[in-house]
């Protein structure tokens, strides 16, 4: 049986006005993760999924690269408890 885990990531470089919310939501539901994804005020990219830890350690990877107009400088991440809050993954406004 799979861990249900939570990660936050915070990505940083070229991040935004290039897709990356998009293709985040895209790739986080292919793998079956719920959450959001946002842009921050400061040039971040934050997320936030819950799921299988394997599934969310692919997410994790596919953000270290980011889409292909992006330039991914660094993705921090934050561990956390599973809440089971969410019921897809969605864009938000930042």
């Amino acid at each position: 049986m799979s861990e249900k885990t939570r990660a936050q990531i915070l990505v940083s470089g070229l991040v935004q006005r290039v897709f990356f919310r998009a293709y985040t939501q895209q790739k986080a539901r292919e793998l079956g993760l719920t959450g959001w994804v946002k842009n921050l005020a400061d040039g971040h990219v934050e997320a936030l999924f819950e799921g299988d830890r394997e599934n969310i350690e692919k997410m994790i990877e596919w953000a270290k690269k980011g889409p292909p107009s992006a330039k991914v400088d660094g993705c921090e991440v934050s561990w956390q408890e599973y809440k089971g809050e969410f019921e897809n993954f969605e864009i938000q406004n930042g």
